[in-house]
């Protein structure tokens, strides 16, 4: 029998006499079977993290070994529903949740109507499709586990069933109904990686267009607290175009995940049309659940993110934060007598971290599809210091680095990305997808951030002498920069027509701005009109206003305003010139 012999926290040792344990082992422990998992063995001892609260419990409560991995519950009925970091239903937990609560994930009377993919007698492998249901909409293939092949002797017909009733029978015995059951630590197995060819389109302007993150790709939000890390994430899981939505509260304040519970079932999804919350799973372990769950909590995400990848879809993964679950391994390190590093984070915080975003990958799978897991990780560096070890070991592990700026956000700028700061090393992978939309976006983007860096450095001598210090040369940079801003960087969320835009949209806004500019260097070079008359024209002030009144569907109307703006330049021109 094993029992407890030292209790520090969610950290707990246990005295072992002829069980055979193994790392990462499903345990309960003591009289309340508080779920836990080893993460140390030893001959004659294992330590324990506990994912629930620990207190009250006593020396010597026996300790049971399950023989499994921690897991989760893989199957229809995922999609709408709300969980806690090991995968309990919240929605049935009532105000509190009980210590040592065990409830079944997924609606066992729940029935979905079964439409066979395969034949009798036919011959599956792992990771295969033979057969679906509809889930919210969405065809919910049902594969073959991993490890599994056989030829199949009883395939179930047409019909209505439950989740647990077999469905599936091979003739070496295997059965199984529409669930499955997979590691969380464990990745699941596909055939090859491909390479980054989409991206993955947020409706964000300074992101889709600046610093893009492919599907299957990887990006950071780093940024102190009141920067919009939660409002950024959340405007990405509404407007992405990704199939499926994960979102992990990982240790965030209570109220902001409440935010997301309360608004997601209310909010329409721009591309069905029907819920938001229909396509989505939320994952809630709050600043006050046990820490040592968040690291399970983003785990268990990334297992759901595979299993719909591995259906054919595109899914999207949004961690808030990351920076907490650093603060929980933390923790327990040091309770397990760990020799600190930096900062007191464990020595293995960064392969620990690039464990979790190497997950991210465009893959083909199993089944013969190509499905996709895209990581979306919020850092909170404290005071917003960047070079802090979390923000530093993700940057080494992220290609999309989208750094949030107080400043900004102090100024009612959102989304808050510093664009000095912030790059993506995906923008040369989809060169050739923007080229198919329109052959001039790269082109436009360069002189866009070209055009943002000679800004920003001219803005330190603006904010010491002021802009009247500038050559005019120098001013219709600055001028030109500050209609980019307020123009395409700035972006409403709560505005309806502002709050996405469409790929089409973007390349319009900045060839517009960018035919703007050049409109204002050849007045000026050539007639010598000042740059206060260039930028007070009635023009300008329409190209500002249109972003809130042109829908993504009329972007073509950025053309007519174009002619507009050249013919206005053009007549302006002449009457200077005589």
């Amino acid at each position: 029998m094993a029992y407890v012999t030292y209790i520090s926290g969610p950290v707990v040792k246990v005295a072992l006499e002829k069980e055979d344990v193994k790392l990462y082992e499903l345990a309960y422990v003591g009289r309340d079977s508080l779920v836990a998992e080893v993460v140390e063995v030893s001959a004659d001892e294992a330590t324990l993290q506990v994912y629930e609260n620990s207190e009250g419990m006593r020396l010597k409560e026996e300790v049971r070994f399950s023989g499994e991995m921690l897991g989760a519950y893989l199957g229809p009925g995922l999609l709408g529903r709300v969980f806690d970091g090991i995968q309990r239903p919240l929605e049935e937990m009532g105000e509190r949740i009980g210590k040592g609560l065990s409830l079944y994930p997924l609606n066992r009377e729940r029935v979905f109507r079964f439409r066979p993919g395969v034949e009798r007698g036919s011959r599956l492998f792992a990771g295969e499709i033979f057969g679906e249901v509809d889930e919210f909409g969405l065809s919910h293939r049902l594969m073959l586990p991993p490890g599994m092949e056989g030829v199949v002797e009883y395939i179930a017909p047409e019909g209505e069933y439950r989740i647990e009733d077999e469905i599936l029978r091979l003739e070496n015995g295997f059965g199984m109904g529409m669930v499955q059951k997979m590691p969380l630590r464990t990745p699941r197995a596909f055939v090859r990686r491909e390479s980054p060819k989409e991206p993955l389109l947020t409706g964000q302007r300074i992101i889709d267009f600046l610093f893009p993150i492919a599907k299957g790709g990887a990006a950071s939000i780093p940024g102190g607290f009141g920067t919009g890390k939660t409002i950024l994430q959340q405007t990405l899981a509404k407007w992405s175009d990704a199939d499926v939505i994960i979102y992990v509260g990982c240790g965030e304040r209570g109220n902001e995940m409440t935010e997301v519970l309360e608004e997601f079932p209310e909010l329409n999804d721009p591309r069905s049309g029907k819920k938001l919350i229909e396509r989505t799973v939320l994952i809630a372990n709050t600043s006050d659940m046990p820490v040592s769950a968040r690291g399970a909590s983003i785990l268990l995400g990334l297992t759901i993110a595979e299993y719909y990848r591995d259906m054919g879809y595109h899914t999207a993964l949004m961690a808030d934060s990351t920076s907490r679950w650093a603060e929980a391994m933390r923790e327990i390190s040091g309770r397990l007598n760990e020799l600190p590093a930096e900062e007191g984070f464990p020595a293995y915080l960064a392969s620990s971290i690039a464990a979790i975003y190497e997950r991210a990958a465009i893959v083909e799978t199993l089944g013969g599809g190509v499905g996709s897991v895209t990581i979306v990780g919020a850092v909170s560096p404290p005071g917003g210091d960047l070079s802090e070890p979390v923000t530093r070991n993700t940057r080494r592990y992220t290609n999309a680095f989208w750094a949030l700026d107080r400043e900004l956000a102090s100024s009612r700028f959102f989304p808050a990305i510093n664009y000095s700061q912030s790059y993506s090393a995906y923008a040369e992978t989809l060169k050739e997808w923007w080229m198919k939309k329109d052959k001039e976006a790269p082109a436009l983007r360069e002189w866009m951030l070209s055009l943002l860096q000679e800004d920003s450095a001219l803005q330190k001598i603006v904010k010491l002498l002021g802009s009247k210090a500038l050559p005019e040369e120098q001013k219709l940079t600055v001028e030109t920069a500050f209609i980019v801003k307020e123009l395409f960087l700035q972006q409403n969320a709560f505005d309806e027509v502002d709050a996405y835009s469409s790929a089409e949209r973007m390349v319009k806004m900045a060839s517009v701005i960018k035919r703007l500019h050049e409109l204002w260097v050849r007045c000026h070079k050539e007639q010598r009109i000042p740059v206060d008359v260039l930028k007070s024209q009635p023009v300008v002030a329409e190209l500002l206003r249109l972003k809130f009144e042109i829908e993504n569907g009329e972007a073509k109307k950025y053309d007519e305003l174009a002619k507009k703006i050249v013919e206005r330049y053009d007549t302006l021109a002449r009457e200077y010139g005589g």
